[in-house]
């Protein structure tokens, strides 16, 4: 089976199931506008994920699902730097710091989650290769696809809806002028105020995204909420610059907060 083609003519999702009904082994490498990701595959199941670029050393995935502390991270990156993933797995197993089921288990959080990420990219080339294998020392595991294929369907319909509601990344954002009353019990999650931070009819949701490293999905599914709350409404860009313009200036944290807090006191008074 040769699978080689563009994005625009087979979803990763139709990919993946390609894959899993032909028990394939190997590893499919993607190409999109700005990133490039591989995922290998053994006999049909997930078996690695990497993002190019992207740290995916045992230790980073580690911390970043809370398995070890910043002060573990920092020692084991200093004085294990030259390990592979399974040595050090192994090293940290044998040391009580951890154990094997949390390695695999935080190694599928992230390997799932690079999938997660990659059936956002609509445009792009892939290639499938035969028999190529993760890169040496690295941890693998092996994962049904079928989930996956099932979440990335949902993921699709989300995308497609959410592409309809906004179409365009370069348009901004402003506050309403008369907030819907729906606002009256509105919480915002952290990845909520980080955008609201941001808006401002000078930056672009575009911006917004690549500042707040968020992908196209996150960005849409944030947006479309504040836009369905009444927050804040699509606006044609006012003379954007390459440099993001905040609209809580602070030259200090707490210039910061106390703007946000102000932010917060105008939503809570309507």
């Amino acid at each position: 089976m040769a699978l080689k083609g563009n994005l625009r003519d087979f979803t990763i999702t139709q990919l993946l199931n390609l894959i899993n009904l032909a028990r394939k082994s190997g590893t499919l490498f993607i190409e999109g506008p700005a990133e490039k990701a591989q995922v290998s595959f053994r006999q049909g199941k997930l078996s690695y994920a990497h993002v190019a670029g992207e740290d995916d050393s045992l230790a980073t995935i580690l911390y970043r699902a809370n398995k070890i502390t910043a002060a573990q991270h920092r020692t084991i990156k200093a004085r294990a730097g030259k390990m592979s993933d399974k040595e050090l797995g192994l090293l940290l197993i044998n040391a009580n710091y951890i154990t094997q089921q949390d390695i695999l288990a935080s190694l599928q959080a992230y390997f799932v989650s690079v999938v997660q990420r990659l059936f956002t990219w609509v445009e792009g080339f892939f290639h499938f290769e035969n028999g190529v294998t993760p890169p040496d020392g690295k941890i693998t595991i092996r994962m049904s696809l079928e989930n996956l294929i099932i979440e990335g369907s949902r993921q699709m319909r989300e995308w497609e809806h959410l592409q309809s509601e906004i179409p365009s990344l370069d348009m901004a954002l402003k506050f309403t002028d008369r907030p819907g009353t729906n606002l009256r019990n509105v919480n915002l999650s952290v990845e909520e105020w980080r955008v609201v931070s941001y808006i401002n009819p000078k930056n672009s949701i575009r911006q917004i995204a690549r500042t707040t490293q968020m992908n196209d999905l996150e960005i849409r599914r944030i947006v479309y909420g504040l836009l369905q709350a009444g927050l804040v409404e699509l606006v044609r860009p006012q003379g954007t610059s390459p440099k993001l313009k905040p609209s809580l200036p602070g030259k200090t944290r707490e210039e910061q907060k106390s703007l946000v807090n102000r932010l917060i006191g105008r939503i809570r008074s309507l």
